[in-house]
């Protein structure tokens, strides 16, 4: 096995070992999507969404994108930061495992984390509520993989700046939650004031939830959308590389 190998194995059991961690990876997004999926006529069509239904539309991409939020801008920087804090990274340093690895086992982890989740709440959602898969297959590929990339590069800033786990989660909850409410998660974006729709476009978590949107009702995603994913994808990991520290 390579050193990669060996370390995503470790941290994989460390994520599952603590319950809370995937109790809410899991609980939430599906709970959320079962939740506001069997209010009265979610699932049918409904001209503010094009003809489309609520919970097609609306209610599963909001699952799928606050789950990529949580892993992006909690979990991941929180345990990166802590393991700073411990002096892991400093020891790693030192020793002939570039801890660089350890980062890449992190994301590697936390985006496997979110692959099964998102199956998750695709074939829950499919099978309990009725919900279409995705009508732009490739669209929606492109969409959450950019919008991971957004997130993640997010949460690397904060893991790069936050000298504790408790800073980190600090920081990641003051991005998450007004992230939520400006990017159309509280109020979809068709109700918020057209300045605030412009805002959802270009911040990360609205540009991802958008896109996802979209391409679930087998529209293609806006350019600006992912632009704006890809902007922050590069720009915020330029930043974060620049100045992350491992002690």
């Amino acid at each position: 096995m390579t050193v990669l190998t060996k370390l995503t194995a470790a941290e994989a059991k460390v994520f599952l070992r603590d319950p809370g961690a995937p109790a809410v990876v899991v609980g939430i997004p599906l709970a959320l999507l079962l939740v506001f999926g069997l209010m009265p006529g979610a699932n049918e069509p409904d001209p503010k969404y094009g003809g489309h239904s609520a919970l097609a539309t609306v209610i599963a991409p909001m699952a799928v994108t606050i789950l990529l939020a949580m892993l992006a801008l909690t979990l991941f920087p929180n345990a990166m930061a802590t393991y700073r804090e411990k002096g892991l990274l400093k020891r790693l340093s030192a020793s002939p495992v570039p801890p660089s690895r350890l980062l890449a086992a992190q994301l590697l982890v936390n985006l496997a984390a979110a692959v099964v989740v998102v199956l998750l709440i695709a074939g829950v959602g499919g099978l309990a509520l009725g919900i279409p898969l995705p009508g732009n297959p490739g669209g929606f590929l492109l969409s959450i993989v950019l919008g991971a990339l957004a997130l993640f590069s997010v949460g690397l800033l904060v893991a790069a700046l936050a000298p504790t786990g408790r800073a980190a989660s600090g920081i990641g909850s003051a991005l998450f939650f007004p992230m939520l409410a400006l990017g159309g998660v509280w109020v979809p974006k068709e109700q918020l004031p057209v300045f605030l729709q412009h805002v959802a476009d270009v911040l990360p978590l609205g540009a991802t939830l958008n896109a996802l949107r979209a391409t679930w009702a087998g529209d293609a995603p806006e350019l600006l959308q992912l632009g704006a994913m890809a902007l922050f994808a590069v720009g915020c990991t330029a930043i974060a590389v620049r100045v992350f520290r491992w002690e």
